[in-house]
C-alpha cells in the first residue's frame, strides 16, 4: 500500500449486515470495486464489503464499496 493511498478494510461478515440494515440499502446498491483492483486487501472475494478510510484536515471519512 502507497503512503497516500487511502486505508481499505475488508470489514466482518456481521458489521456488513448491520451496515446494510443502518442504510436500509442491498449490496448491489453500493457502489462497486474490482476484486483485481490493486487497492484492496488480500483475501478478498466477491460480494465482500470494502470501508475505505480518507482523511482530510482534522476529519476522517469513511466510505463503502461492494467487492465484484
Amino acid at each position: 500500500m502507497h503512503i497516500l493511498q487511502q486505508k481499505h478494510i475488508k470489514i466482518k461478515p456481521e458489521e456488513a449486515r448491520k451496515l446494510l440494515l443502518d442504510l436500509n440499502i442491498s449490496i448491489s446498491q453500493l457502489p462497486k470495486i474490482s476484486v483485481d483492483d490493486a487497492s484492496i486487501p488480500q483475501g478478498c472475494q466477491a460480494g465482500d464489503i470494502i470501508k475505505i478510510e480518507r482523511k482530510e484536515e482534522a476529519n476522517t471519512f469513511f466510505y463503502f464499496r461492494a467487492v465484484v
